[in-house]
């Protein structure tokens, strides 16, 4: 895998994705940042639930449930000095289908949070990550 990452002006930087997309960062306001994009721990924290959000849907296809939706909503703390790592992590999953029984909603977002998420499982390594869910039945 490969990215590329390049200064555009002030604080504001151009990612690059080896696959060919391409997200601008900024820094904060506060910071010299023009808010002009996600902060880079944003893109981290955004990346993990992409990461989990593809892993649950993933499992539940596969397993032929009806899956129709898959929203993460994420909050995280983190330290108060530098580095300023995530130190926890809490994500909470509202999945939509029809039928969807909640313990193999359950089974795939465990599978995710302790197998399959590779960035979920890194920062794991520095936050406490937690999650919980709700299932929404879809007529």
């Amino acid at each position: 895998m490969k990215a590329r990452v390049k200064w555009v002006e002030g604080k504001s930087f151009l990612a690059e994705s080896g696959s060919g997309h391409a997200v601008l960062m900024d820094g904060a306001p506060e910071a010299g940042g023009r808010n002009l994009g996600p902060r880079p721990m944003e893109m981290l924290l955004m990346g993990a639930g992409g990461c989990t959000a593809f892993d649950v849907v993933l499992i539940l296809e596969r397993g032929r449930h009806d899956v129709r939706d898959c929203v993460v909503q994420l909050e995280a703390e983190r330290a108060e000095t530098d580095p300023k790592v995530f130190t926890r992590i809490h994500m909470h999953f509202v999945v939509t289908g029809k039928g969807l029984k909640q313990d193999v909603v359950k089974r795939a977002i465990d599978l995710s949070a302790e197998k399959y998420c590779s960035a979920t499982l890194m920062l794991a390594k520095t936050a406490e990550v937690t999650h919980d869910f709700e299932v929404v039945e879809v007529e």
